[in-house]
């Protein structure tokens, strides 16, 4: 049969075959005509996953060669001169002109493809909308790409963590061995969502499990740094970009299938690419591990939202809400404050206690409206610029129309702790182009922990339990840098808990609490384990040795009535801190200072040792610092560094107990 044709019926449809004896894989000794038979029994399972999207296809004329003598191969975009004129086509406009692609819809399209050599077929992870126009994406992929030195099973390792996330954001991830080297993970999506903000959600999964396993996994690109590494490709959720359908042959020396696959497949040390022999048998045996690969269930029209005067209540979960009335704003609120406490008072505030973990890091109000976020700091300071992950294209989306939100931004160290030092590396960062940079070095988490407004609403005199239901329900299925944190019955415990992690402490509220904005309420009690001091800068004495050219400290001061009446604050001297700094944050408070340098000291009774060399600024910058004690006459005993306050200014800071 070599070089002849034989014209077969397929479904209906006539087309001529030929070469069916051809041996394409010579490792296996697989024929043209075993490939049209596996195109043709995969079908059921493959057609949908083909359904609607444009298909690239890579041929092998001449057979895929060894794997010591690969044969030559191409990609095709545009349908090939003299393709049957039943197979569906769309066109995309390319730079260079519009390109038909075909559709492949039913079986003769597939045997018709496997007739001209093109073994393997990508597509993107949309489908043509109704005009014709490319639509919006109704799954992500993660391709997990193994670099030199690294096999499958680590692969699935590193999937199991993607897992973790992806369920998390309330997907349903799906394994399939690529037929290559790795395995991608699949998850269907509601089709709301553009590609590029599908491709910015998939490249942060990307960053956060690179950060949490940097000896496993790499989310860049650059080939010299994934030796022994897993690369998490997230760029294939481009619209542009292709990957290899679900079901299709690899070009490969083996006759290797991208075959879906179950999780507990996945925990096989021996775990192996499967070739088409394996994917029919399994495919008659009913594994069909790709079933919920398809757009998730989304109403087809939203149902309009009841208007009413009354406030939502905590067991109801809006989901379609209207949008703001035009031009209408979404009010922005001051934090509440805690008081300081102890644990006995603690204990006293509720029965059971509701304790939250002390986040280390900067108090943010966010307020959500037309679809995006912006971010407050404690004085009002805009902030939104500076965390792209919670505002920028890609962010997550609240599924609300407006919501005023009160949570702490935090950074954590590689031992999952929060870090307040890492975060100084993105506080005070303005422009872009360092901001992208930190990103990536810098992760961060928003915790919320309250709910203030929601769809047009006033929640501030709601009790506290019902607030947190009402922010449980909206955030449930949202992005991993939104999270809410858990909240502990035993106060005790949570103490000895934080502090074996080493964290700040804990806050303690009563659940029946009102939202006082701006007030600092005893109905929030903070518990610290390391004692912390805010404090304005007053001046510096210029570095000797190491630091010469820099700062050797930095002289405190707080803020306190100048009389028993409560008349005028004067500024009273605490001390010097000379610790706890890096040469970045040397650099940057140098730079900060300057500007604020006067001739004269802004207040009186710095010891003559401490004054001797000083140069004064005028008190406008607020530190932090962790400290042993206070002294008898007031002065901060063994004072260690934090960081700069941007979101507090001098007459807020109280001194600590």
């Amino acid at each position: 049969m070599v070089g002849q044709g034989q014209i077969v019926q397929v479904d209906g449809r006539r087309l001529r075959v030929t070469n069916l004896d051809k041996v394409v894989y010579p490792e296996t000794g697989t024929t043209k005509g075993e490939i049209i038979a596996y195109y043709s029994a995969i079908a059921p399972l493959m057609l949908p996953l083909l359904h609607g999207r444009p298909v690239t296809r890579k041929r092998w004329v001449e057979g895929v060669g060894t794997a010591d003598a690969p044969a030559d191969a191409f990609f095709t975009k545009q349908l090939e001169p003299g393709a049957p004129d039943w197979i569906p086509r769309q066109a995309i406009q390319h730079s260079d002109g519009p390109k038909e692609y075909p559709l492949v819809d039913d079986v003769p399209t597939l045997v018709w493809l496997a007739q001209v050599a093109a073994i393997e077929l990508h597509v993107p992870q949309w489908r043509f909308a109704p005009d014709g126009r490319p639509g919006r994406p109704d799954r992500l992929v993660l391709d997990l790409d193994p670099g030199p030195g690294v096999g499958l099973a680590q692969c699935a390792e590193v999937a199991r963590f993607a897992r973790g996330l992806l369920t998390d954001m309330g997907l349903d991830p799906l394994p399939v061995t690529s037929g290559s080297k790795g395995i991608h993970l699949y998850a269907a999506l509601p089709g709301e969502q553009t590609s590029d903000e599908i491709s910015a959600v998939v490249k942060e999964l990307a960053r956060l499990i690179e950060s949490d396993h940097p000896d496993l996994a790499t989310s860049v690109m650059s080939k010299a740094v994934r030796g022994g590494r897993v690369f998490l490709d997230w760029s294939q959720n481009n619209g542009k970009k292709t990957t290899i359908s679900p079901y299709s042959l690899r070009g490969r020396a083996q006759p290797w299938v991208a075959a879906p696959r179950t999780w507990e497949e996945l925990d096989d040390p021996a775990l192996a690419q499967l070739d088409l022999d394996e994917v029919l048998a399994r495919a008659a045996a009913g594994i069909d591990p790709l079933a919920g690969l398809r757009p998730l269930a989304a109403a087809s029209a939203p149902v309009p939202a009841t208007p009413s005067a009354a406030p939502p209540r905590a067991s109801h979960r809006p989901r379609s809400a209207p949008a703001p009335a035009a031009g209408a704003t979404v009010p922005t609120l001051d934090p509440m404050l805690a008081e300081n406490g102890t644990p006995a008072i603690a204990r006293s505030l509720s029965s059971p206690s509701w304790v939250e973990v002390k986040w280390d890091g900067i108090r943010a109000m966010g307020t959500w409206a037309d679809g995006r976020m912006r971010l407050h700091a404690r004085r009002g300071t805009d902030i939104t610029d500076r965390y792209p992950e919670l505002t920028a294209d890609g962010a997550p989306f609240l599924p609300v129309a407006d919501a005023v939100v009160d949570g702490e931004i935090v950074a954590f160290d590689a031992h999952g702790r929060p870090s307040f030092s890492l975060l100084q590396n993105r506080m005070h960062l303005t422009r872009p182009r360092e901001i992208e940079r930190e990103v990536v070095r810098t992760p961060i988490v928003y915790m919320l922990f309250d709910l203030l407004r929601l769809d047009g609403h006033d929640l501030t005199d709601m009790p506290l339990r019902e607030r947190r239901t009402l922010l449980d329900d909206v955030i449930a299925d949202l992005d991993a840098p939104l999270q809410i944190p858990p909240v502990f019955d035993d106060v005790d415990a949570a103490l000895d808990a934080s502090r074996e992690f080493g964290l700040e402490g804990v806050v303690v509220k009563d659940p029946r609490s009102r939202y006082r904005p701006g007030q600092r309420s005893p109905a929030w009690l903070k518990l610290k384990h390391t004692r912390m001091q805010e404090a304005v800068i007053v001046g510096i004495r210029p570095g000797k040795g190491d630091r010469e050219g820099t700062l050797g400290s930095l002289l405190l001061a707080v803020p306190e009535p100048s009389g028993s009446g409560g008349g005028p604050t004067r500024l009273r001297y605490v001390g010097r801190v000379g610790s706890g700094f890096t040469d970045r944050i040397l650099h940057d408070l140098l730079a900060r200072l300057e500007p604020l340098r006067v001739p004269k000291a802004p207040l009186d009774g710095v010891p003559g040792p401490d004054a001797s060399d000083a140069l004064w600024v005028r008190p406008e910058l607020v530190g932090e610092v962790e400290f042993a004690n206070w002294t008898p006459d007031g002065v901060l005993r063994h004072a260690r560094w934090r960081g700069l306050r941007p979101d507090k200014s001098p007459d807020e800071i109280v001194v600590e107990d």
